[in-house]
This record gives C-alpha cells, structure tokens and sequence, in this order.
C-alpha cells in the first residue's frame, strides 16, 4: 500500500511523468488515466498478476482494499489520496473533453455516464472518510469480540457434552422400558436385541453403581423371558428355514451355547428335509425285491419328479448349509465337518430315490425329457457342491451316468427288437400266399426295404442319444461323457454291440438246432440274411462307424476299440454260414425227392421205360426255380468253358462216358471183378469232387453245391438197391435227362457228368442183367419227355 500515500503527480498515478515516455505526441499524455479507469488490455491482464488491492486492476476487492488500509494507513494518507483522486478526476474530465472533440458523435452518448461516474466518486470520498472515522472503533471492538467467541466456544462445548451425556443416561433409564416393550410377544424382538446389545457393554462396565447395576438386572430378565419364548418358538415343526435361521441368530445374540444350538438347528432343519423326501417316496410304488409284482406306472413324468425334488430338498439343503455357514462358522463347539455328515446322509438317500424314479423309465419314452430332468438335477446339484463340496459329487455324476448307459443299453434291445420285428415281417411277405398272375415283393425289395429300416432306425438312435452331449447340457462337460459314454457306451455298447448281435441272430438261422415243432427258416430268408450280412460287410458297417465317430468323437485317452476290419470278418463270416447253410437246406430238399422216388420203386420188377420219371422234371424245375432266386441277390459267377456238344453228350451206364464200347458186350454177371476194376481205376484217374466245400458268393457256386448234394444223394441211393434190366435202363434215361437240364447250371459241367457217371457205374454193378437202352431211344424219350 506504499502507493496510495504517494503523491499523484508520480509513478502510475497518471502524472504527466508517467507518460512522458510514451511518444512525440504530448497532446496523449492524458490518455494514462483513461487507460487505468476503463482497465488494461487483454494481453496485459494476462501477463499482470492479480492484485485485489489495486484500484484500476481487473481483479479490484472493494473489502480487501479497506481491510488493507484500515490496517495499514494513517489517518493523513487516507486524505493525500483523497487528493490525488481529486486531480485524477479533473485529468479524466480534461481527456473526456479531447475525446469529446475528437469523437464527438461517439462520446455523446457516454455524457449520462460520465456524470454518474461524478456522482459515484463523490460518494466514494464521502464513504472513504466515514470508513476512515470508523476503522479506528472497529479496529478496538475486533479483538474483544474475538475473546468473547472464543469463551463462548468453550463453554457450548462444555454444554454439548454434558447435553450428550444426559442423553446417554436417559436412553441406558428407558432401556428396559423399550425391552419390555419390544421383547413382548407380537413385539419386535430384533429391535430388542440390537437395543440390548448398544446398552449390554455400557451397563457391564459400570455394573458396580447400584442405579447401572438394578438396570442390568432388569434387563437380563427381560431378555432371559425373550430367549425362552425363542427356545419354544425354535421346536416348531411348521417354522420354515428363513424363520428358523432368524431365531437361531436371535439365539446366538443372546449368547446361548452355539453347540446346542447347532444341534437343534440341524435337527430341525432334518426334520423338514427328511418330509420332503418322503413326500418324494411317496410318489414311487413300494420296492419289490422278488419282481414278481406288477409295477404300475409313476404319477408324473421324470422331469416334473426332478422338477420338485430340486426346487424343495435341493432347494432347502442348499439354504441350509449357507445358514449354517452363516451362523455357526468359526464358533468353538459346533464341531468340524458335521453339516457334511449332515448334508451326505440326506442327498445319499435323495439319490436312491431318484434312482428308483429312474428305473421305472423302462420304456424309451422321450429321451429330450430324460436329459432335460438330468440336466437340471446336476445343475443343482452343482450348486449344492459348491457349499457342500462333500455332499455326494461322485454319487450325483455316477448317477448321471448310470442313467445315460441305462437309456443307451434300452435303445439297444429296442434295436434288436425292431430288428425281429423287420425279420417277422420278412418272413410273412415270404411265406404270404400269392394269387394267381399276382407276384408278391422280390427278394431286392425285401432286402433293400429290410436294410433301409434297420439302417433308419440306427440312426434315429444315435441322434436321440447324442441328445446326452449336447453343449447347453451342463453335465456333457463331465470327463465321463467326453470319453467313456462315446466310445464305452455308444460305440462299443450299442454300435459295434448291435451289429454284432445281428450277425450272431442272423448265424442263429444256420447254426442254432431248431426246436422240436417250430418251423425252420424258409430258404429264401438264408439267402437274404446272407445278402445282407455281406453287404455289411462291404459298406455298411464302415459308414455307421464313421457316422458313430463323427457324432461321439473319441478323445486320445479313450481304450482301444473294435477295429472296422474285425467287425466285417464278422458279418462275412456269418454271411458265408448263411450262404452254406442255404445250399445245404435246397441240396437236402431236392436230394428228400431223389431219396423217395428211389426208395420208392420196385426196380427189379419195372416195366421197360418209355418216359423220363416225373421227379426228374421236378428236380429240373426246382434247380431253375433256385437259380432264379439265388439270382435275385447275388451275381452270375465266372463259369468255367463248356465243350460244344455238352447237351448232346451220351449218357453212358459204365464208370465213365469215355470208356471204350468194347467193354459193354464183356460185361455179364459171371465177370464182376472185370466192371468192379475198371471203375476203381477210372476213380484213381478222375478229379476228386469235394461235396460240402464252401461256396462263393456268386450263383453259378450255389448252383453247383446244391447239384453235388442232390446227385450224390441220388448216388448213394442207387448203391443201396438191385436193379433189373428195366430198372438199369430207367436210371440211364433218368441221368440222361438230368444231364441234359443241369450241366448249364454248375460252374464246371464235368463235376455234373462225373457225379452221372458214377450214378451210372453204381446202377450197373447193381444190376442182375446189366443191358443197356441204345442211346438214340434214350434222347429220343429225353426230347419227348
């Protein structure tokens, strides 16, 4: 504030020294008190520090500014500068007159306000000289009222606290007034034990004045009548877990022995789980140990079941346990791990429950309804590990387990049913009378139909089991379905198990001795379970394992399974058991007619033959039938290269059709040795014929087994008769015939002849009189015939 005692004529004050530096032009000079009344520019404002105790400043303080010269300047400055704004009013009024003649048409309107200025400042002065007077009595009044506040301080502190303290002890004398009140029944016993517990360590620590310690008493009593209505309220059955947990922790406040009440706590709190699950038993029919009862069907579904015991035992045994947790953890005397013996005594007997539920889905049913109630039941039961990490996880994932393999080893047995099924419908189609002019479906349809439905249902089956590995299922995410149930379950146990029973089924058909009455399986449905076991040998199996591991994918881990090429040595094997067995079936057939039609006859006393024998006709027209049949499933075969006069080959009575015609008109009854020795010798040089060898799959090779059972047959009936004259000659007729129809059927004609000559050689070393028919009148009755 030096400069407001400086005279006005020196510094920034305005004086024309101020200024005289300023320019040539002196007629600007005044233009120094203008600039500090209208304020400095922006740049300078912004470069200057902010003074509030300067006058002409942007930043001016009207009560800093006094405050400082109150303080700071006489009496005598005060009026120097009263002075100085004096001439500083008379400079302005000078500069207003030049900018007046400079700017006249722009400071005329500014005339008003430079006379309110005039009136401004005058006021000002006069105010500066009051607050000149007055600085002085104010300067003496300052400091006693600082000391008066300062007592007046002290002493409302003083009074706060003793204000305080009333409180206090009022409140500690209503204390058992509001426990009486609060604490009373159909009151707020919450409200009383926090009222108590603000008051308990206030009243103990000065129990020794007799007004604290008759306070304390009462109140103890009081809350002593509240526990024991707590205590009696706590044996209520009806009292739900959230009411339960309130009065134990009401309990707890009142310092009552945690053990004891842990024990009433959970026995409680067993009771009402030990309702519920038995509300779940009743639900299910009483447990029938022998299984002769009949079990009737359960009330609700499967998800419903899980739906309630969930939301109720689940549900309340999860609450359970995080009251326990809150009430009880870390108190001396409740014991470690009794809510975990607790908790895996109850879910132990929840999981048998469930288990009995689950065994009454014995029926397929809808398996989305079965995964959607596993689902939810280990999404809870998740949710009761993470509070109970000992509540039963391994129990609860063996259950899910169990569950899914049940299911799958059903849809098994549905398979083989539904595979039966297909078989019986096979086998009416088969055995279905046809109308006349009126073919039923030929062994292609019946195949194909046979093997798309099979094929059909298989898959069906794996998209309703792939419903266990779904990824919004919260239990695929178990080490079990992403390993064993995919390759133990679905692959090995119902994959590769199904087509192993069906090859095992389809053998049965071949191997398995038939029981006494039931009647044998039509050789049709040989050829077309053989047909069909190839077939899975060839593509069917390869395609259902892929789709298998394309949709239950095997991880790294998982055991060994059964290889692709051991299945199909499997289906081949069977199909080639079929295919044997067929042959055998249709050779026994036509070899039954051969048997009967030689058995049958008086071939010593038959008349000369004049036609071939109806059963030889016959057994031309069942080969023919065969072979259309046999045609229908499998291919031609390759047959070996016939000679040119094969249908015109005579048919010659001796061992063999090459034998010289010398040997004919030798051989009499007196010579036998002669016969019997060209034919062990024509035996030694003729190529063995292997009767029961096993067959290709192809018809020429079924063909030929059948015509060697039936002409061996034949063979051996003829070596078991004596023949006359007529009776040789009716056998020569008989082979020739056959010979004509049945070389065009077999791989090699030769077996055909050589099984015919042997016939031949046979009928005449059992013949009396061994002559033979000319062979002209033999073709002559075989065209006829």
């Amino acid at each position: 504030m030096a400069e407001v005692g400086a005279p006005s004529g020196s510094g920034a004050g305005g004086s024309p020294e101020a200024g005289s530096g300023a320019g040539s032009g002196g007629w600007r000079r005044p233009h120094g008190p203008l600039q500090r009344y209208y304020g400095p520019t922006t740049a300078e404002a912004a470069e200057a520090t902010p003074d509030p105790t300067d006058i002409n400043g942007p930043h001016f303080d009207p009560e800093v500014f006094l405050t400082k010269v109150r303080s700071e300047c006489p009496l005598g400055q005060l009026l120097a500068r009263e002075a100085a704004l004096g001439r500083e009013i008379r400079a302005l009024d000078s500069d207003m007159q030049t900018l007046l003649y400079e700017n006249y048409n722009k400071f005329i309107s500014a005339t008003d306000t430079i006379r309110k200025m005039k009136v401004d400042f005058r006021r000002m002065e006069a105010e500066m000289d009051d607050l000149a007077a007055n600085m002085a009595a104010i300067s003496t009044s300052s400091a006693r009222v600082s000391a008066a506040l300062q007592d007046r301080h002290r002493r409302g502190a003083q009074l706060a606290g003793v204000q305080a303290l009333l409180r206090k002890l009022q409140s500690l004398v209503e204390v058992p007034g509001r426990l009486r009140r609060w604490a009373a029944p159909g009151g707020e016993p919450a409200r009383a034990l926090r009222c108590h517990a603000r008051a308990r360590a206030v009243l103990r620590h000065y129990r020794h004045l007799p007004s604290f310690r008759a306070i304390e008493d009462e109140s103890h009593t009081i809350m002593a009548d509240l526990a024991q209505r707590l205590r009696t309220r706590l044996r209520d059955e009806t009292l739900d877990p959230k009411e339960l947990t309130e009065c134990v922790e009401m309990l707890l406040q009142l310092e009552e022995p945690p053990e004891e009440l842990c024990q009433e706590f959970l026995s409680h709190a067993g009771a009402r789980l030990e309702a519920e699950l038995a509300a779940l038993e009743a639900e299910l029919p009483p447990s029938d140990p022998s299984g002769t009862a009949a079990t009737p069907p359960p009330a609700s579904d499967i998800l419903d079941f899980v739906d309630r015991g969930s939301s109720a035992f689940v549900g309340n045994l999860c609450l359970l346990a995080a009251s326990y947790r809150s009430l009880f953890e870390g108190r001396a005397g409740t014991g470690e791990g009794r809510l975990e013996a607790f908790a895996a005594t109850l879910t132990t007997r929840y999981f048998e429950l469930l288990e009995r539920r689950l065994a009454l889905e014995r029926g397929l049913g809808d398996t989305s309804l079965l995964v959607r109630a596993l689902d939810r039941f280990h999404r809870r039961l998740r949710a009761l590990l993470e509070l109970l990490p000992a509540a039963g996880a391994e129990a609860g994932a063996a259950l899910v387990a169990r569950a899914a393999r049940e299911r799958v080893d059903r849809y098994l047995r549905a398979l083989q049913t539904f595979f039966l099924g297909c078989l019986g419908d096979v086998r009416q189609a088969l055995a279905a009378p046809r109308p006349p002019g009126k073919e039923g479906p030929g062994l292609p349809d019946l195949l194909a139909t046979l093997s798309s439905s099979v094929l059909g249902q298989l898959k069906a089956v794996l998209a309703y089991v792939q419903l266990f590995t779904a990824r919004d299922v919260a239990f695929a995410s178990l080490p079990y379905f992403k390993g064993e149930f995919c390759v133990e379950a679905v692959r090995e146990g119902l994959v590769v198990a199904f087509v192993r029973w069906l090859c095992r089924t389809a053998r049965g058909f071949a191997d398995g001795p038939t029981e006494r009455g039931a009647p044998a399986a039509p050789p049709a449905l040989l050829l077309l379970l053989s047909r069909l076991c190839l077939d899975y040998e060839a593509t069917t199996i390869s395609y259902i394992l892929t789709l298998t591991d394309e949709q239950f994918p095997p991880q790294d881990t998982d055991p060994a399974v059964t290889p692709g090429p051991a299945l199909c040595a499997e289906a081949r094997a069977a199909a080639q058991r079929l295919l044997d067995h067929y042959v055998q079936v249709q050779g026994a057939a036509v070899a039954q007619m051969l048997r009967k039609s030689v058995e049958t006859r008086d071939w010593l006393g038959t008349v000369e033959p004049r036609n071939v024998r109806a059963v030889m006709k016959r057994v031309v027209e069942d080969i023919t039938a065969i072979d259309l049949q046999v045609g229908q499933l499998f291919e031609e075969g390759v047959r070996r290269a016939q000679s040119s006069d094969s249908s015109r080959r005579a048919f010659s009575v001796y061992s063999s059709s090459r034998a010289p015609s010398r040997y004919a008109p030798s051989y009499t009854p007196s010579a036998p040795m002669d016969t019997h020795l060209l034919s062990n010798i024509q035996k030694l040089f003729s190529e063995r014929i292997d009767i029961f060898s096993p067959v290709e799959f192809n018809k020429v090779s079924v063909l030929t087994g059948i015509i060697k059972i039936s002409l061996k047959t034949l063979l051996e009936c003829v070596r078991l008769r004596t023949l006359g004259r007529f009776g040789l000659q009716q056998v020569q007729v008989d082979g020739h015939y056959l010979q004509l129809y049945l070389w065009r059927f077999a791989s090699d004609e030769r077996v055909v002849q050589g099984l015919l000559d042997e016939v031949a050689a046979s009928a005449t070393h059992r013949c009396l009189d061994p002559v033979p028919m000319e062979h002209s009148v033999v073709e002559l009755i075989c065209e006829r015939g």
